[in-house]
């Protein structure tokens, strides 16, 4: 089993049709940038790198709905995502329910640009929705490497149409997610991930959607997606609860608003007694449209062990922006 993971990350991987972008779930990893695979112990580990549970506390459980829209110009996209998650060190549930609308003008590529005065005839207008169910496992290889994999089950519809290219494009996705029809399709996929932590340090990888599924008519697949990440948590040294984190994507991505390959720093700084969490980060795509993005984020501890948490997103010149909130038990 660990030989496999490990030879599953090694693996080369393709730009396939489009997919979910990898920083739509967590509230913690949202509100860090999307530095998060060297970071995951919480129960959005099973989405982030399975591994990270074994780093994690004795059971965390998590539900959240977070919100992303990349909807300045033609290409756009508007995810949305609910979840739930419980995990143990060895052992997770998880339950995702994504909805990823994309707008792409007709072409050989479908990854043009155009502005929202274009006055072209038509454009391409997708929605796909998904349920997705994981059991996620652990196992330790040496002291401090630990290995997992989230085994998924995926049931997702994929809708499609055409629309005036001379709307905007935020009303274009609101027309988007009122589509219906299209057939739901069944498939199982995998995510594997890699963790080292050695006192302060941590260095983890993941590869999500290894057998990377196709829906209506492989229209739209869910890419492999291969991260790293590295981590300095500087607590574990004797200073402050303070974590800062780095990530980059290894290989480019397909996604309906454009190619992306992502690198995103992060901070997370712990207050009053780990009563209060806030925390700070930016990502750039280094693909496609270069998007680049700021994030900020909050935990409140209601009461010892439970946290209300939240974040948002802001973009620059591509306007993306988001919010999610959610809320974890963790002890």
């Amino acid at each position: 089993m660990p030989r496999l993971l490990f030879a599953a990350l090694l693996l080369s991987i393709a730009v396939d049709c489009s997919a979910q972008i990898v920083e739509s779930v967590g509230n913690r990893a949202q509100g860090m940038g999307g530095a998060f695979v060297a970071v995951a112990a919480d129960s959005t580990a099973t989405w982030w790198n399975p591994a990270g549970l074994a780093t994690g506390p004795f059971s965390d459980a998590s539900v959240g709905r977070g919100f992303t829209d990349l909807d300045a110009a033609v290409p756009a996209r508007r995810d949305r995502v609910s979840w739930f998650a419980a995990t143990s060190p060895v052992v997770g549930f998880s339950y995702y329910r994504l909805r990823i609308t994309d707008i792409r003008e007709f072409g050989p590529t479908g990854q043009g640009t155009v502005n929202r005065q274009d006055t072209r005839a038509e454009v391409s207008v997708r929605s796909f929705s998904a349920s997705e169910l994981g059991l996620t496992l652990v196992q330790t290889l040496l002291p401090g490497v630990h290995a997992g994999a989230t085994l998924k089950y995926v049931r997702g519809t994929l809708r499609a149409g055409a629309d005036e290219g001379s709307r905007a494009a935020g009303e274009l996705l609101d027309r988007g997610e009122e589509l219906d029809g299209g057939d739901a399709e069944s498939a199982f996929d995998l995510d594997v991930g890699l963790i080292g932590a050695a006192g302060p340090v941590r260095i983890g990888a993941v590869m999500r959607n290894v057998r990377h599924p196709g829906f209506g008519g492989d229209a739209f697949e869910l890419p492999r997606q291969t991260r790293v990440g590295a981590a300095i948590d500087a607590e574990k040294a004797g200073g402050p609860p303070l974590i800062l984190a780095v990530d980059a994507d290894v290989k480019t991505y397909a996604t309906g608003s454009g190619d992306r390959r992502v690198i995103a720093a992060g901070a997370e700084q712990w207050l009053f007694k780990k009563r209060i969490g806030i925390r700070g980060g930016a990502r750039f795509n280094r693909a496609g449209a270069r998007e680049r993005a700021t994030t900020a984020g909050a935990s409140i501890a209601a009461r010892n062990g439970l946290y209300v948490e939240g974040q948002i997103v802001r973009g620059g010149s591509e306007a993306e922006r988001g919010w999610g909130l959610g809320a974890r038990v963790t002890f």
